[in-house]
């Protein structure tokens, strides 16, 4: 079964790993098909165009912390995670069939890639930096532009799908950086997508609170009631509403009922709520 996953990024980014990683664990007979988009809106405009297109996109990294900006693009939208993957960031150098560390003179990457693999760059003095639009494009672009004495700091994906030679893996200064990604669908693909219901251990989502003393504390106090693991909790202001906060909140539980359960004694209240998925939670990937 083929099916197409919208990404942010290049063909062989790190997104597009991502995805083939989550459907090869979860559901193996899935063929993922990647379909690049330059921004995080234009990958959620194209999901509201097509609702038959499944997405990915990542939501919070161990160094950088949350994407804040794609926390609102999922509550805006009309989508529901339906499942995340949480996977190590390892950089790869990689150039043209026969090249070597000796013949390479520059080295193209996103910035945020270059700057993660200094100490790699620092010991190879003489390889000049150059920014990239993405870690995937540069490998794309050495290849199709047949640029000898350039390298990539790239996915090993990006190397194989875009046929470059490998110099040198895990490049990272870090190598405790993880991002934890979000599969996302339309609810009316859910049914053909979702995981068995006792597998669901973990939900996401959003509310926000009348400015009153102890509004929060008071949810938090039933969820503890409901034997609700509070995995995150991350504010954002409301705009237009000086000093009041939404707040996105990640769940992990032993029953499903019970969630339900915690949520329907919350909601008298809150003001705002919407849930933004109920999956399984994704252990770390070592």
């Amino acid at each position: 079964m083929d099916l197409q996953v919208t990404i942010q990024g290049v063909a062989g980014c790190f997104h597009d790993a991502a995805a083939r990683e989550f459907f090869s664990i979860h559901a193996p007979h899935i063929n993922v098909e990647p379909l690049p988009c330059e921004s995080f809106p234009a990958m959620f405009n194209a999901l509201a165009d097509d609702h038959q297109l499944v997405g990915i996109m990542a939501i919070e990294n161990t160094i950088a912390g949350a994407l804040l900006q794609n926390h609102e693009l999922l509550r805006k939208s009309n989508l529901q995670i339906i499942g995340e993957h949480k996977k190590r960031i390892s950089h790869s150098i990689a150039a043209l069939p026969g090249a070597t560390l000796e013949s390479v003179k520059a080295v193209m990457s996103h910035p945020m890639a270059l700057m993660q693999c200094d100490e790699f760059l620092n010991r190879h003095s003489h390889i000049k930096s150059i920014e990239w639009f993405d870690t995937a494009g540069a490998a794309r672009d050495i290849s199709e532009g047949e640029l000898t004495n350039r390298a990539a700091i790239c996915p090993a994906l990006a190397a194989k799908l875009y046929g470059l030679e490998i110099l040198e893996n895990e490049i990272e200064t870090n190598k405790r950086n993880f991002t934890r990604f979000l599969v996302l669908a339309h609810e009316e693909r859910i049914p053909s997508l979702l995981l068995p219901k006792e597998r669901i251990n973990k939900a996401s989502i959003v509310f926000s609170l009348p400015h009153s003393q102890g509004a929060l504390s008071k949810i938090l106090t039933i969820l503890s009631f409901y034997d609700m693991n509070l995995t995150k909790i991350q504010s954002m202001p409301i705009l237009g509403r000086e000093w009041e906060y939404r707040f996105y909140v990640d769940l992990t539980f032993d029953s499903l009922e019970r969630y339900h359960q915690a949520i329907t004694a919350i909601r008298p209240l809150l003001g705002e709520f919407k849930s933004l998925g109920e999956f399984a939670e994704c252990s770390m990937e070592i």
